[in-house]
């Protein structure tokens, strides 16, 4: 039998502001090591034997990200499926079943968190076998991590019965909502409960049966969603109002917890959703003070603290179990065990229409990045990569001028009626109101610094002429 991995790369992961945000969230970031956390999610399971090409199932705004993510480390996806909109794990999950039935019908689903680690990668390899042997006798599989102590931020898996040829395979008793710290003590002094994963295996057939059974209207959604899907450059897009008129639910509420196929395995694989700042800590190797330090930073007496530094140089002093985190734009000091109220931070920033929930003040487009590097009254300074190759949209604004500097590289450029090169050192007017474009036609990435004036410089005052990437 086939397994598909089906990657589940939503979310906006706000409980590791300032770092993840809407338009950059943690499982495309590179929190533990040199690769994305969406990347080792592929690189973990790429190699082994019977396991095919993965299924991404993400936002419309991270396609571009995704897909460069993916062939920076070598790999063509089954599909990148599109959500319109966020609805939940059930039917994420559900479309890509449905996706799958259509080309691989005795598939079977190997689903996963795009943002979580798993350390023990061959315990892991070993896990997944069994399971898929339960799946392959119609069971829904779930993963129950070995808990290493009470912990109070997850779920938790009552094991029932043996369920197949394994003493890790077991019927699933009942599933209990995160517990207080006592009962979660009980829990773990018991043996007989292990933390929900979120991680799963299932054939795509038995899915969409239970999820037809007990929730239709999902179901149906979802299947009309992958019938009436259509194909974007690379991408699937997802019937839009199918998809969007889905309800929304996890597919512990949805299916889980109310067939009577779940089985659970038990894994011992060094796991973590790294929900906070302290779990991102508590899975990176710590210095002799128990300090986890990346970038520039002097720490002195300090101990049992996280401190990352991105764009700066930073000092901290006599502190001891803080978290320190610095971006361009925003900076978090919190103890550890504070952490969980950053999410009130992100609140306070919607509330307050500030963009530091949304962006970082690099931000990626499908072509590069742009980078604002300084603003005031009338005028604001940006820093554009352009990659080889590509190509901003022809485009105009009715509020703003811009200057275009080239720093390196070579530049091809519309202005008007006129198109011509610019090479370093080179530099070029854009009125209000003409039409223009900017592309890198070289080997080599095309940096430029762009100086733009008038009343209004939103990033809403763009009319799009013409766009190869597709967007509005």
């Amino acid at each position: 039998m086939k397994i598909y991995p089906v990657i589940l790369s939503g979310g906006s992961g706000t409980r590791l502001w300032p770092l993840s945000r809407s338009a950059l969230p943690k499982q495309l970031l590179p929190l533990v090591g040199a690769n994305t956390m969406l990347q080792e999610t592929v690189l973990r399971v790429n190699e082994w034997s019977e396991v095919m090409p993965p299924l991404i199932v993400c936002g419309n705004d991270h396609r571009f990200m995704v897909a460069e993510q993916l062939r920076q480390i070598g790999v063509t996806p089954t599909a990148i499926l599109l959500e319109p909109e966020g609805r939940n794990t059930a039917p994420a999950v559900g479309v890509a079943a449905a996706y799958l039935q259509g080309i691989a019908p005795d598939a079977v689903m190997l689903v996963l968190p795009a943002d979580h680690v798993i350390a023990d990668g061959a315990s892991f390899e070993q896990a997944v076998r069994i399971a898929t042997q339960a799946a392959a006798q119609g069971s829904l599989v779930t993963f129950g991590i070995v808990p290493t102590g009470p912990e109070t931020g997850y779920g938790y898996i009552r094991r029932g019965k043996v369920a197949a040829d394994s003493d890790r395979a077991f019927k699933v008793d009942r599933f209990v909502e995160k517990p207080d710290l006592e009962t979660a003590r009980q829990f773990v002094d018991s043996g007989e409960y292990s933390w929900n994963s979120g991680i799963f295996v299932f054939t795509a057939a038995a899915y969409l049966e239970e999820l037809r059974r007990l929730r239709p209207e999902i179901a149906a959604c979802c299947e009309k969603a992958i019938a009436e899907a259509y194909k974007d450059m690379t991408f699937c897009r997802l019937h839009e109002l199918s998809y969007a008129g889905c309800p929304s639910d996890s597919i512990d509420y949805a299916v889980m917890e109310h067939t009577d196929h779940a089985v659970v395995v038990l894994a011992d694989i060094g796991w973590s959703d790294v929900g906070s700042w302290s779990a991102l800590a508590a899975v990176q190797d710590a210095d002799e003070n128990g300090n986890v330090i990346r970038g520039d930073v002097y720490a002195e007496d300090v101990s049992g603290s996280l401190i990352r530094a991105e764009s700066r140089f930073v000092a901290v002093l006599g502190l001891d179990d803080v978290v320190v985190v610095e971006t361009k734009d925003a900076v978090l000091i919190t103890h550890k065990d504070q952490v969980q109220r950053v999410k009130n931070v992100v609140e306070h920033l919607k509330g307050s229409e500030r963009s530091e929930h949304l962006n970082h003040s690099r931000v990626y487009r499908p072509w590069g990045c742009y980078e604002s590097i300084d603003g005031g009254d009338r005028f604001q300074v940006k820093r554009i990569t352009v990659n080889p190759g590509q190509k901003l949209s022809l485009q105009m604004h009715h509020h703003r001028a811009e200057h275009w500097v080239v720093v390196t590289g070579t530049a091809r450029i519309t202005n008007g009626d006129v198109e011509k090169l610019l090479t370093e050192n080179e530099s070029i007017y854009i009125p209000i109101g003409v039409t223009h474009r900017l592309e890198n036609p070289g080997m080599v990435p095309l940096h430029l610094i762009e100086v733009q004036s008038g009343a209004y410089l939103g990033e809403d005052d763009i009319v799009r002429f013409d766009d190869v990437y597709k967007r509005a």
